[in-house]
């Protein structure tokens, strides 16, 4: 197993078995929506779905970026897709990297093999390749090899940083991911990996020509702190991972940031999100659509029926939510009063 593959393996391995929460609050729960007794509309009626990047989805939800690029991370993506198919939600792949130096690793990406159905699925790259000389037509491929939809280009300079074998030379990205944005045939949006994106980085992001962004805000998996654990007992990066888990900005200021600044363009909310509640919040306070990751993971490394299970339960909270608040559609659930504690 090559280093790249055994590092995709070790993630997967703590995310399921250490403590990897960042410690911090997403800031949702500091937030109500104003629940309504009187709703003048039938659970039966409320329409959870949604169009986006212009793919119809039975509701605002997305599997976030997780893994893929070893033999255990392919049979999770296949297990999750096939779920996400079956009740209509989109899906984004784990960073792709590992398709550059190894193609044959295309087979723990290619879910569309597994799961044709699925409505939306987006690809996924380290912006910090860019620095490596990966170009259009290597981005072109990591898209059309697993016949998605887009691409993410992530962001994650403290992962990088605390990485044992991380890549932190990150001058020039703004410019360089302008000018492929511009060029690529498909839409792209920027990301980040559970550190957020702050006030000052989305005023950035939103000069590039993205089709939209997903904040990936403080509050669920700090992969600082799963680098750490990756990282020699008491070295730096060990103790680096503890001490920053919870740095950044947290999911609900991640959130408002991108909608200011990002305006009619897709927001995707994410990092922490765990309930229907979390969902219902986070569209109301200005995302499109949420990305939920280490849930959907711990589920399907039980079973896909268990996986499906989730996320069945999930969008019937978010319906029961949608009818207590007078909300017939996501668009109107957009408009639900929010109120501070």
């Amino acid at each position: 197993m090559s280093q790249l593959q055994q590092r995709k393996d070790d993630h997967l391995r703590i995310c399921l078995e250490e403590e990897v929460g960042s410690d911090i609050s997403t800031g949702l729960g500091g937030y109500r929506l104003e629940y309504d007794a009187l709703p003048e509309i039938d659970l039966v009626d409320v329409d959870l779905r949604v169009e986006l990047l212009g793919r119809s989805l039975q509701a605002p939800i997305l599997i976030g970026s997780m893994t893929g690029g070893s033999e255990r991370a392919g049979e999770m993506n296949k297990r999750i897709a096939r779920a996400a198919a079956k009740v209509g939600l989109g899906m984004a792949l784990g960073s792709q990297r590992a398709m550059i130096p190894h193609p044959e690793l295309r087979e723990t990406y290619a879910v569309r093999d597994a799961a044709p159905d699925l409505p939306l699925l987006i690809g996924n790259i380290g912006a910090v390749q860019l620095r490596h000389g990966l170009g259009h037509k290597e981005l072109a491929s990591l898209v059309n090899d697993v016949q998605a939809d887009a691409l993410y280009f992530h962001l994650n300079p403290l992962q990088e940083a605390i990485q044992p074998e991380g890549d932190t030379e990150f001058r020039g990205l703004k410019a360089m991911m302008a000018e492929y944005v511009e060029a690529l045939p498909f839409p792209c949006l920027a990301k980040e990996v559970g550190a957020g994106i702050s006030e000052k980085t989305a005023k950035k992001l939103a000069g590039i020509p993205f089709a939209g962004i997903e904040a990936s805000g403080v509050g669920g998996t700090s992969w600082a702190r799963v680098e750490g654990y990756r990282a020699p007992s008491q070295s730096v990066s060990a103790q680096l991972g503890e001490r920053l888990r919870g740095f950044g900005t947290p999911t609900a200021h991640s959130i408002q940031h991108c909608r200011q600044h990002f305006s009619e363009r897709c927001v995707i909310g994410s990092g922490g999100i765990r309930t229907g509640l979390d969902i219902a919040v986070a569209i109301a306070l200005g995302a499109d659509a949420v990305a939920i990751a280490r849930p959907v993971l711990e589920a399907a490394h039980q079973s896909e029926e268990a996986c499906e299970q989730y996320l069945t339960n999930l969008l019937h909270e978010l319906r029961v939510i949608c009818f207590c608040t007078g909300a017939a559609n996501i668009q109107e659930l957009r408009n639900v009063r929010l109120l501070t504690h």
